[in-house]
């Protein structure tokens, strides 16, 4: 498979077989001109000290649309933005700090808009900043289970229900 990210005028291009990125690289050369600047490198990308912005209340289109919002644009492909939360869900197995984030983030996956993407990209930097972090987890088997909770009461903007957190 071979993926095709088009920023403006920018291509990312990205697969799982070297051949078949060479060959789809050669065909655009053909008919376009192309700078080839290598591999992606997300060095650059600062990171961020908390998983989202403190205080964000991220909202679904249907609030936006009974609230009269505007300017938070939905976005015309999902995917991209799908396919990052389903690995940040993956990734709070050993990473319980991202958990609620996550749980936020993942309530968008039908309709993701502009500002739920940012916030996905802001949770990719913190976890960038934050590498060493996460659980150990050990080959012997455990002889206790220790849970914790936490609930907030109305707290969903999207829905005013309570959103109930737990780490075990």
């Amino acid at each position: 498979m071979v993926v095709i990210l088009v920023y403006v005028d920018d291509l990312l291009i990205t697969g799982d077989n070297i051949e078949m990125i060479n060959a789809v690289k050669d065909i655009l050369h053909q008919q376009f001109k192309l700078k080839d600047l290598g591999e992606l490198k997300l060095a650059g990308a600062k990171p961020a000290s908390t998983p989202l912005e403190t205080n964000i209340k991220l909202t679904s289109v249907e609030v936006d649309e009974t609230k009269g919002v505007k300017g938070d644009i939905v976005l015309k492909d999902m995917t991209l933005y799908q396919r990052v939360v389903g690995k940040l869900m993956y990734a709070t197995i050993t990473r319980p700090d991202i958990s609620h984030a996550v749980q936020t983030l993942s309530q968008f996956m039908q309709q993701p808009k502009r500002s739920h993407l940012e916030a996905t990209n802001r949770m990719v930097r913190y976890l960038k900043g934050t590498v060493g972090q996460g659980i150990w987890l050990k080959a012997h088997p455990a002889i206790e289970l220790i849970c914790w909770c936490d609930s907030d009461w109305a707290t969903c903007p999207n829905t005013r229900r309570s959103v109930t957190g737990y780490v075990v």
